[in-house]
């Protein structure tokens, strides 16, 4: 696995993948710069007028609804769509699901209609995604990552999408098999936008990996290694997104062989 991560990676950096994301706007300027520091190309565009067009030039197409609006979810599921049409991976971010019943009822339109190749979230969201009884706290997870291990495994199923788990672990799974990543730092919950960060650098990969759990599970190691780097040389929050962006740029097969922390289940 290491040597595929290392491979995602050079693809990343060599094709600078285009990545349109209708996300939110705490995150756009978090995810836009770590996309950068990657090798990536982002662009941010939620018109309803042209996010058909953009999304037809995308190698992926991001869709995280942490800011919500009528507008927007439209021109999420006419993006989601168009993208379908063109065999382009969508990566969704279900951001809250289960805090209230629009915010649940947004997320199962946008699964029906634009068939995610990858649904990533924490634990509470992807719990909440699999039952609709359960209810989370605003876009922070009341659960632990490995509780909500049978959930992903049943939404991959019925979607068809590789489904993350974030966490102290992250759970990654097609329905089938699991790869577990426990790279990683506390202090990444304490900068805003970390887990739509990952969802942004899974677009990445996914744009140029055609293996969806392959794709997943290189961007989840990524974020994770250049997380714990970041962390060692952080004095707070502040520094650290200083730092987890230097260290998506400078990030190297070395730091990949050395520190990854993989294994199945």
């Amino acid at each position: 696995m290491k040597e595929n991560i290392i491979s995602a990676l050079e693809k990343v950096r060599t094709n600078s993948p285009l990545v349109h994301n209708i996300t939110n706007y705490v995150v756009m300027n978090n995810t836009a710069n770590a996309l950068l520091s990657l090798g990536a190309s982002p662009v941010m565009a939620h018109a309803i007028e042209e996010v058909e067009d953009m999304v037809t030039i995308a190698s992926a197409l991001v869709i995280n609804m942490g800011t919500l609006s009528k507008n927007w979810v439209e021109a999420m599921i006419t993006a989601g769509k168009k993208a379908n049409e063109k065999g382009t991976p969508v990566i969704f971010d279900p951001v809250g699901v289960g805090a209230t019943a629009y915010r649940t009822t947004v997320a199962t339109q946008i699964i029906t209609h634009s068939k995610p190749s990858v649904i990533r979230g924490n634990a509470s969201e992807i719990m909440a995604l699999s039952n609709a009884n359960i209810k989370t706290k605003g876009v922070d997870s009341t659960q632990s990552a490995d509780s909500a291990l049978d959930s992903a495994k049943k939404l991959a199923n019925e979607t068809g999408a590789v489904v993350v788990i974030s966490g102290e672990t992250d759970f990654i799974t097609n329905g089938k098999d699991v790869v577990c990543i426990k790279n990683g730092s506390p202090i990444m919950t304490k900068v805003t936008g970390m887990g739509c960060t990952a969802t942004a650098v899974i677009g990445a990969f996914a744009g140029v990996e055609g293996n969806m759990l392959e794709a997943t599970s290189a961007a989840m190691a990524v974020m994770g290694i250049c997380g714990e780097i970041a962390a060692r040389e952080s004095k707070g929050p502040g520094s650290m997104q200083v730092n987890f962006l230097n260290q998506l740029y400078n990030i190297s097969a070395d730091d990949i062989n050395s520190r990854l922390k993989l294994s199945y289940e």
